[in-house]
């Protein structure tokens, strides 16, 4: 006979931090050239059909030959978030995804 009294379990593990959906900046960094921040965009908008373009923030590097891109999504999984990063960080004009 078990004499220890029920104890509550711990709770299974979430498997994320984020909330979904939930809006969800991506940074990405690339060499500055034309169709860069076209490119990316299309990207997020692959994974995120309501993606709002007008949200996408740029910063050029000092010596202006890359050219950073936060693309803000709605994030709806993690999977399409682990999918969205796989995407882009295979893109050959994108250096960084963070």
């Amino acid at each position: 006979m078990n004499d220890i009294p029920d104890t509550p379990q711990p709770e299974a593990r979430k498997d994320s931090l984020i909330d979904y959906p939930s809006p969800f900046p991506i940074k990405v960094m690339g060499t500055k050239a034309d169709g860069f921040v076209h490119a990316v965009t299309a990207i997020a908008r692959q994974f995120d059909p309501a993606f709002d373009a007008s949200t996408v923030e740029l910063r050029e590097s000092k010596g202006g030959n890359y050219l950073g891109v936060t693309v803000t999504v709605t994030a709806t999984s993690r999977e399409q978030l682990d999918e969205l990063y796989r995407t882009l960080s295979t893109h050959p004009m994108v250096k960084v995804v963070l």
